[in-house]
């Protein structure tokens, strides 16, 4: 069963019933979730799950079909402008205007936002935030990739917007460049609310407080990131450092009841090799595992548990879920079908009892349908 953690807090973010539809097509059916003030929350979800959609109707650049969002307490179809006044986006691609000079740019972005704060200091504060004031001078076109990507974040957080939504900060970066705007974002979720949508998910275990997971347009997992493992009902996995043949002791593992999974994980270390076990749910192995080895004369010189990677929890709450739409689909158009075709028997067999009433036709329309129609033809 998935887990959807629901806590009555202030909050800067409001979603409630959200929907939205292309045509036929729902890209977001009716989701709802909170986002409380100075919380980093990581929105995740594979390739056409509706992420960039939620985003964009948050932000007030799409419309919604139906549902409400509201920003800061405000409505965003009642005051969108309002509403926007207190969000700060910075989207897959960066809005940059790469003629500009990071400079002009930033004091752009300043003048478009109508912001009231002293713009020197303010853009000062946010260049020592961003670390861009030696290239505050350079034209833009002429950055590396993390300077540009620094450089949208930097425009996000002019006029010092309570919330700040990130669409896949980190792509395309090097590696240093990762860990430095992660640490960024670490830095603004002490001071704002955060959004963070990405596909690397070590980037949310690093960085965010909690998780929500989309998938077919629904959330389908919502929980503090250390809980998280808690939303999947999965199988108990052990590493297992056994003495013996390696082809022997993999086989009776298999073997055993209660294991569903085992495979080799390291090579040899003397004459022991380490095995990864997957025990069925609420089924504990450990004990009988060591006596069933200690009588092979298999010594058992190392166990220990293995937590799932956020990259499993990830993958089995999808497929979890898709399966289930999958089968939900299947299931109605099968029913559909059915009904269809009984409803078409019936009436072929109305049509002969009417052209003979006397028939063998008759007769298996009786059986089938009661004697009511008989009686009263």
């Amino acid at each position: 069963m998935i887990l959807i953690r629901k806590e009555v807090s202030d909050f800067m973010i409001k979603i409630d019933h959200l929907v939205k539809n292309y045509g036929p097509n729902c890209a977001v059916d009716d989701i709802s979730f909170e986002v409380k003030k100075g919380e980093i929350v990581g929105f995740l979800g594979p390739n056409g799950a509706g992420k960039s959609t939620t985003m964009n109707i948050i932000t007030g650049y799409l419309s919604m079909t139906s549902g409400s969002v509201s920003i800061a307490g405000i409505d965003m179809l009642d005051n969108p402008l309002e509403a926007k006044k207190h969000i700060g986006y910075l989207p897959e691609q960066p809005p940059l205007y790469t003629d500009m000079t990071v400079e002009e740019y930033l004091i752009f972005n300043y003048n478009l936002k109508h912001c009231s704060l002293n713009r020197d200091k303010h853009l000062a504060e946010i260049c020592e935030v961003t670390k861009i004031k030696d290239v505050y001078k350079r034209v833009i076109k002429n950055l590396s990739k993390g300077y540009r990507q620094r450089v949208g974040i930097a425009q996000t957080l002019i006029g010092s917007p309570e919330v700040i939504i990130f669409d896949e900060p980190t792509v395309g970066l090097d590696p240093k460049q990762i860990i430095e705007v992660r640490n960024l974002i670490r830095t603004l979720g002490k001071d704002h609310t955060v959004i963070l949508s990405t596909h690397i998910l070590q980037e949310v275990q690093a960085v965010c407080d909690r998780i929500v997971i989309i998938n077919k347009g629904k959330i389908v997992a919502d929980e503090l990131t250390e809980n998280i493992t808690r939303a999947v009902e999965n199988n108990r996995r052990f590493s297992a450092k056994i003495c013996g043949p390696q082809k022997e002791v993999l086989s009776f593992l298999k073997s055993r009841p209660g294991i569903v999974y085992a495979e080799v994980l390291a090579q040899r270390d003397g004459d022991a090799y380490t095995y990864m076990i997957e025990s069925e749910v609420g089924i504990d192995i450990r004990k009988n595992l060591f006596f069933a080895l200690a009588e092979k004369k298999w010594a058992l010189i190392g166990l220990e548990a293995l937590g799932m990677s956020l990259e499993d929890i990830f993958i089995t709450i999808v497929d979890q879920t898709g399966t289930k739409a999958r089968y939900e689909r299947k299931t109605k158009a099968s029913n559909q079908m059915k009904n269809a075709a009984e409803a078409e028997v019936a009436k072929k067999m109305i049509e002969k009892k009417t052209a003979a009433p006397n028939s063998e036709v008759e007769k298996k329309f009786s059986a089938l349908f009661g004697d009511d129609e008989a009686e009263n033809k």
